[in-house]
């Protein structure tokens, strides 16, 4: 998925790479998901192409329906083992051509489970014509006609909205959509996505929630989250970061780095400001006037990398806040390897294979989480050749590190092929370059600049651990430097 395209790819815990939503699901579920929990059509139909190659259809002609759809049942059923509740998101709009089968298997889940046990929810558009100060329902009234005549009834509609809707639109609604009055749900607008739940609260939505189910009067516990929100909307501080990368047509590349530091501002009554520094055209006399601190994302390829090693530069020198995630670790190091250690030709070879000093390389074995042996080489297909999902890092004693976490071992995600080259490590060492975190086969996980207020390197993306309820450490304490710098 091109993150200019689709925004980020989020990764699970077991090494998954899925689409930005489920990002959103952990964050508002707190709670790791896996790739049980996200398939798409390439995988079902491969699933069951191969299914048919082991002889499981006996030979019989290969169909959408009951083949493709019996095996997205079979996959929402096995996400739902052990649980209450599954939610299942159904992509798309109403008409596509690639969701009519997902169409065809809710439909069929629904006879097969009974009505008790499922509860169709509709997210549907309400435009406001600004000229005549008119919100439209035909769109929502067209959408659930062309359901229900799809075999797919909505007992719940969520009327995505700019403006509230008074009584006798919703009356119009309900009507219309043979839904109750009450389970016609408004989501307008909001300061914050984390109001979203206070919202829908507030519009009654567990009232046919709990009336389809047969369950008591619910009563969610949402004060430590209605305390959280408020700090979002009204905070007592403010920090501006100076955030450099090169996929910034699109923010939502960064979905999850940019939600990470909504929670770690929350949790310090902080709001946080980015600065959006395009890497590619990065001036660095201009570009860092009034930020308080330096945050150098993940990515790939050659594309914008000088203007990130000049900015960090800049944070090293001027002893600004820092923080590299991921390719901001790699570029940290071969930073402080050409401008410290005097090694011009100090690169990664993913940008150049023959330079002159390798501080970044592509390790030809490692073990993956499986403990499985993977073996690649700069020839390899670029394809299923990365370091993916959740591995175990060791932190060093009385590092910045460890005060974050506040634990010897840690296990956060990983999204990357290279790692450091630990060849050049006594050199930037006895410069006051150290290694604070340490993986499987003693693989550079995280770095520390001595004599620097705040200057961290990771190797792994903590920004897809971070919750609402519980900001990732080292994200928050890099916002808390940040507080006491400005």
């Amino acid at each position: 998925m091109s993150p200019l395209e689709h925004g980020e790819v989020f990764v699970t815990s077991d090494g998954a790479e899925t689409d930005l939503d489920i990002g959103h699901y952990e964050r508002f579920l707190n709670r790791n998901l896996t790739r049980l929990n996200n398939f798409t059509t390439g995988q079902i139909f491969s699933s069951v192409i191969e299914n048919e190659r082991k002889g499981e259809y006996l030979g019989k002609t290969i169909q959408i329906v009951p083949h493709v759809t019996d095996e997205i049942k079979r996959r929402i059923k096995s996400a739902a083992k052990g649980l209450d509740f599954l939610i299942v998101e159904v992509g798309g709009t109403v008409g596509d051509m690639e969701g009519m089968f997902y169409l065809e298997a809710i439909r069929q889940l629904k006879l097969e489970l009974g009505n008790e046990k499922v509860i169709n929810v509709h997210v549907t558009l309400i435009p406001y014509i600004q000229t005549t100060n008119e919100l439209k329902t035909k769109p929502t009234q067209h959408s659930v006609q062309e359901l229900r005549r799809l075999g797919v009834t909505p007992q719940i509609i969520l009327a995505r909205s700019p403006k509230p809707l008074d009584k006798e639109l919703k009356k119009k609604i309900a009507l219309s959509c043979d839904v109750e009055q009450d389970s016609v749900i408004v989501a307008t607008d909001t300061k914050s996505i984390y109001a979203c739940p206070i919202l829908f609260l507030q519009e009654g939505i567990l009232t046919p929630i709990a009336r389809r189910f047969n369950l008591n009067k619910l009563h969610p516990k949402m004060a430590a989250w209605n305390t959280l929100v408020e700090k979002i909307i009204a905070p007592k501080h403010k920090v501006k970061i100076g955030f450099v990368g090169k996929y910034l047509s699109l923010k939502e590349s960064y979905k999850s780095l940019i939600e990470a530091l909504i929670h770690a501002g929350a949790h310090l009554d902080t709001q946080v400001n980015i600065e959006w520094l395009d890497s590619e055209n990065f001036n660095e006399k201009t570009d860092l006037e009034g930020v308080d601190a330096i945050l150098v994302p993940g990515g790939f390829g050659e594309r914008g990398i000088e203007g990130k090693i000049c900015a960090i530069q800049r944070a090293r020198l001027e002893k600004l806040p820092f923080l590299g995630i991921c390719l901001g670790m790699q570029l940290a190091i071969v930073e402080f390897c050409r401008n410290v250690l005097g090694l011009k030709g100090a690169n990664s070879t993913e940008f150049n294979q023959r330079c002159e000093y390798p501080v970044v390389y592509l390790i030809e074995d490692f073990m993956d989480q499986n403990h499985q042996k993977q073996v690649r080489t700069y020839n390899s297909p670029l394809g299923g050749t990365m370091r993916l999902g959740e591995y175990e890092c060791e932190i060093m004693p009385n590092s910045l590190l460890e005060k974050a976490y506040k634990k010897p071992n840690i296990k956060e995600r990983h999204r990357h092929r290279y790692e450091i080259n630990p060849k050049y490590r006594q050199e930037w060492e006895n410069k006051g370059l150290k290694v604070v975190g340490f993986g499987a086969n003693h693989l550079i996980e995280a770095i520390e600049l001595e004599d620097h207020p705040f200057f961290v390197g990771v190797q792994f993306h903590p920004e897809f651990t971070s919750r609402l309820q519980s900001p990732n450490p080292i994200i928050l304490d890099f916002i808390k430097s940040t507080l006491h710098k400005s």
